[in-house]
């Protein structure tokens, strides 16, 4: 980055191009005088981790040209490709010249706790920390908005649908965002943040607070039908109580929660049994 010219920023999601978590991201950004283009997956990509997969057309990865609602002025790029996939594509300078920052979301439901490890918001943030850009992966967390428990044994999750996504709080989330950028920016190359944010008006979220990840996800599989060769998994609240400190735990009390987070490494102090 230099003096000369506003930090570049691809941003992208898990949830598609036209979800409403980005537009808000990506005004975010853009209202702060940010130089600022989407590129997203042309349909939902929830859960794809790092996965580099896309759909090609006679070797060809396919996107084009869209348009964001209200962001007439901010290019926008639908991608049959997976959010790490465009982090890299982004990279290589696809969508126009090399971003300094990635954002990512802001995805609908927190990415909490070690199960960061499957969120392609998430992803796409530890994609491009690996390549040498900052990023940011925001998340609002409608699971948990303060007025569900923990223990609902489901019934929390089984009322999401029936809630207007665009009614949402993705406003909080973006400006709790913006605030990161002026530190992100200038962050050692590769500095990754995971931001969750209760779906809250601003002025009922209790602070920002830097978290450590809970040992556990916000949401557990478990399986709901077995029989002779199949079996039915659901998706249902984890009742494991909250760890003071973590990611969930701040959440569950109203507050938003920020972790610099990294990709996987290799373990320097295991010894194993091999030849040396």
């Amino acid at each position: 980055m230099t003096a000369d010219r506003p930090p570049r920023v691809l941003v992208t999601n898990d949830d598609g191009v036209h979800a409403p978590g980005i537009r808000a991201l990506a005004r975010a950004a853009y209202e702060r005088g940010l130089d600022v283009v989407v590129a997203a997956p042309r349909h939902e990509a929830s859960g794809m981790s790092a996965a580099l997969s896309a759909v090609t057309e006679d070797g060809r990865l396919v996107f084009g040209e869209t348009e964001l609602n209200g962001l007439p002025d901010v290019p926008a790029y639908a991608v049959a490709a997976s959010p790490a996939y465009i982090a890299v594509l982004a990279g290589l300078g696809v969508f126009g010249p090399v971003p300094d920052l990635l954002l990512s979301g802001i995805n609908r439901g927190a990415n909490a706790g070690h199960a960061v490890l499957h969120s392609g918001t998430v992803g796409a943030a530890l994609t491009a920390g690996n390549n040498g850009i900052r990023a940011l992966a925001v998340s609002l967390d409608v699971l948990t908005p303060a007025a569900a428990s923990a223990g609902s044994g489901g019934a929390a999750i089984a009322v999401l649908d029936s809630v207007d996504d665009e009614s949402r709080h993705w406003a909080t989330a973006a400006e709790l965002a913006a605030t990161l950028l002026p530190w992100l920016a200038e962050a050692d190359p590769g500095t990754v943040l995971n931001l969750n944010v209760p779906d809250l008006p601003a002025d009922q979220v209790a602070g920002l607070r830097q978290a450590t990840l809970a040992p556990f996800g916000q949401v557990q599989v478990s399986v709901a039908e077995r029989g002779e060769g199949f079996v039915r998994t659901a998706v249902e609240e984890n009742a494991v109580r909250a760890v003071p400190g973590t990611d969930i735990a701040w959440l569950a009390d109203g507050y938003a929660a920020v972790t610099a987070i990294r990709a996987l490494g290799h373990l320097p102090d295991v010894e194993l049994p091999v030849d040396r």
